[in-house]
């Protein structure tokens, strides 16, 4: 049974998914029980996944196969071309972590959400059962579709469910942000796909299986021709710059819990599909092409975090904060050093838990206020003191605070470029810098001095909302002061990927 647990996994979203398709949509309550249930299981499963990985074994374990599909590319039948083929390394056991922790998390701060909320319900849980079908897949079949699951509810929980920016200004609709976020993504699946049809063409071996395509030794220019596909169509999920754009209008629109798994697990997806597709079955395509990717990512950081202290709107500076916290994450896999992926993966981690809280602070306040303009909002810790802690506590991560789980991302980050890269070391701390002059300066606007007419009405924050920060924080924490037991996780996944790149 410990071997089908990866499978339990993936079934639990999409079985929750499927139940609350089937109940009467009136039933609120009933509705809420369910999908709540079912968020806390994934979670604890995703908790013991974690905690249960064996560091001594390392490799893939918890692995589940299931044939599928029977096909060679070279004409004859296979018993295991395609498979669901389900398991669990260092690297995704993070990741898994991380996706229970917010999916639970973002259907706590769902609640207030009633206009079709079964509609709702059943495309977040399908969009999170496609999250993990990603992180626990070693088919590469099979990967795609689930990553083409994860990104196509999207559209409708952004245009429907979603909020119209509209500033004296400039004016985003949902429908926009929605028709923007799905044209880039499924844009960037289209090259994913070219390449993946390409190395199952190429290997002749008649699987789409990772584990046998990564024992395949494809020719140099095969490798750097279609790694740069790989990386262009996984890039523009990762908020890869120039083709970042969709990203802040998509965290804008969507419904704060929608933004908690856009910006905390999605864009992690993309970063996640260079790793386990691009530098494990194209190790040399990897080699060439990661200079380049070091520069845009720096581009990242620094743009990112410029354009962020130029926004106005409280969402639109946490969604440039993401484009430059991306932006370490790539920086930290360009580096093809230890240390750089190892911290890149634990800043995947942190950035979704710290973005994750920062889209709690921003949807409390905009559910009481009606506005997320910074020009307007000032004073508003004085009847939002829990709000302003988190929110504090989200941006001080951020800027790279020690004793938080970001302080210690960057670190590792900044020591694998140091010995890699200096140049782009130096300017990330440059963006680092620029980080905390913005952070500092939005919660002096936000929070203190004088009190806002829009704080005349009561400004309780819920239960619910109470928990689901609480949890976020304690993550927050934990990992800045005790970083070790997941620095050691991530590690035996590193390790296992640098030797196949020959580091």
């Amino acid at each position: 049974m410990i071997e089908e647990i990866s499978l339990v996994l993936l079934a639990l979203p999409l079985l929750g998914g499927a139940i609350i398709f089937f109940l009467p949509p009136k039933n609120i309550i009933l509705l809420r029980s369910v999908a709540l249930t079912f968020g806390f299981l994934t979670m604890l499963l995703s908790c013991y996944l974690f905690l249960s990985y064996d560091l001594a074994l390392g490799g893939i374990q918890f692995l589940t196969s299931l044939n599928w599909l029977s096909f060679s590319g070279t004409g004859q039948f296979s018993e295991d071309s395609i498979q669901l083929l389900l398991g669990i390394d260092g690297i995704s056991a993070l990741m898994i972590l991380l996706s229970g922790v917010v999916m639970f998390t973002g259907i706590l701060i769902s609640w207030n959400i009633k206009d079709r909320l079964k509609e709702y319900l059943v495309l977040y849980f399908l969009l999170l059962g496609g999250v993990f079908g990603v992180f626990i897949s070693y088919d590469l079949f099979f990967f795609f579709f689930f990553y083409e699951l994860s990104v196509l509810p999207m559209y409708l929980l952004v245009g429907v469910w979603g909020s119209s920016t509209d500033f004296k200004s400039f004016m985003r609709t949902k429908e926009y942000g929605a028709m923007k976020l799905t044209l880039y993504l499924v844009a960037g699946s289209v090259l994913i796909w070219v390449a993946i049809l390409a190395i199952f063409v190429e290997a002749g071996i008649g699987s789409f299986s990772i584990t046998e395509l990564s024992q395949v030794e494809f020719s140099r220019d095969f490798q750097i021709l279609f790694f740069a596909l790989l990386a262009l169509g996984f890039g523009v999920l990762a908020g890869l710059w120039p083709f970042h754009t969709w990203s802040p209008d998509g965290h804008v629109a969507a419904p704060t819990g929608v933004s908690m798994v856009h910006a905390g697990v999605l864009m992690k997806l993309g970063a996640f599909g260079i790793i386990r597709v691009g530098m494990t079955l194209l190790p040399e395509g990897a080699n060439f092409w990661m200079p380049i990717i070091m520069i845009l990512g720096t581009i990242n950081v620094i743009y990112g975090s410029v354009a962020a202290m130029a926004q106005r709107d409280l969402k639109y500076v946490i969604g440039y904060s993401s484009v430059s916290h991306m932006g370490y994450v790539l920086m930290g896999i360009a580096s093809l050093h230890q240390l750089g992926l190892s911290g890149a993966v634990l800043q995947m981690f942190s950035h979704g838990i710290m973005t994750a809280l920062f889209f709690i602070a921003v949807g409390i306040i905009y559910d009481r206020t009606h506005t997320r303009d910074i020009d307007v909002l000032q004073g508003l810790a004085k009847k939002f003191g829990f709000t302003a802690s988190i929110f504090s506590l989200a941006a001080f991560a951020s800027l790279g605070l020690p004793g938080l789980s970001g302080f210690v991302a960057e670190l590792l980050v900044f020591l694998g470029l140091f010995q890699t890269h200096v140049w782009a070391a130096i300017l990330g701390i440059v963006g680092a810098a620029i980080t905390a002059v913005y952070m500092l300066r939005l919660i002096s606007r936000v929070f203190y001095g004088p009190p806002s007419s829009l704080l005349s009405q009561s400004m309780k924050v819920s239960i619910n909302e109470r928990i689901g920060a609480l949890i976020l924080a304690a993550f927050i924490i934990f990992i800045g002061l005790v970083p070790f037991p997941f620095i050691r996780v991530i590690d035996v996944g590193v390790s296992e990927l640098l030797s196949g790149l020959g580091g």
